[in-house]
């Protein structure tokens, strides 16, 4: 089992992202001292730049096999379909931005007036959880993040600039930490770590490599993710990104076409 309650405390986080991408000035930052803010800056130029990324409308990805995300990161539309616990085929189509309205299906039918709160809910928890294992790196200077450079450090022959990562009251799990290590040669964060909120402070964080960057339409994305000291593996399948998708994407549980 993936632990997943940890990315609660960015739901405020990428939500605000997802509301303020359609506004014409550029949401706020969160704060950073000046070695952390200059690291992370040239991590997200490694990776295609700001304009890239605030350009960057649709992105679709499957989640280690279990569902299917297509996001309009403009807007907040998105759709999610995947299997419930209990191997229901499930669609959602809501707007994470807004999180107003919403439409269901399970097993091929509009689900009830009881059923569908749930997966609307289950579907914004999903996506808070999935997309951040996608695109962490591009989230470091958020609002309500604090970011701080925490020294340097070589492994495997590699130099990395470490910068930790806590949040300013905001979330569910407002405790927890994580350290994102930025390959000095390469720019691109090869590896993170995190210690949960309800873990003792002096708790050995858990380590998971980022592997396979790749360009995917304007900006870097890797698909796998692999945990040191353990045999458990995380990959984001068929990955694309578009500038544009048909209305229905969002609008019919009729199958998605691809980007």
């Amino acid at each position: 089992m993936l632990p997943q309650r940890r990315v609660a405390a960015l739901a405020p986080l990428l939500l605000a992202a997802a509301a303020a991408a359609a506004q014409p000035t550029p949401p706020p930052q969160g704060q950073a001292d000046p070695r952390a803010a200059e690291v992370a800056e040239r991590l997200l130029t490694a990776l295609g730049g700001r304009e890239a990324w605030e350009a960057t409308r649709y992105i679709r990805f499957n989640f280690n096999g279990r569902r299917t995300h297509v996001w309009d990161k403009h807007t907040g539309r998105h759709r999610v379909e995947g299997q419930t616990q209990e191997g229901k085929s499930f669609l959602v189509l809501h707007n994470v931005a807004t999180r107003e309205g919403g439409q269901a299906w399970l097993d091929g039918r509009p689900a009830s007036a009881e059923e569908a709160p749930e997966l609307l809910e289950r579907a914004y928890g999903a996506w808070i959880n999935d997309t951040y294992w996608l695109l962490m790196p591009y989230k470091l200077r958020d609002p309500g993040a604090s970011l701080a450079f925490d020294g340097e450090e070589t492994l495997d022959g590699q130099v990395y600039d470490k910068l930790r990562l806590s949040f300013q009251a905001v979330g569910l799990t407002p405790g927890d930490t994580y350290w994102a290590y930025v390959n000095r040669a390469t720019g691109l964060m090869d590896r993170w770590a995190y210690r949960l909120q309800d873990q003792p402070p002096d708790a050995a964080p858990t380590v998971w490599l980022w592997q396979g960057w790749d360009t995917f339409g304007r900006i870097k994305l890797a698909p796998l993710r692999v945990q040191l000291g353990a045999e458990r593996r995380l990959e984001l399948r068929d990955i694309a990104v578009a500038d544009t998708l048909p209305d229905t994407v969002f609008s019919s549980p009729e199958p998605a076409p691809s980007p």
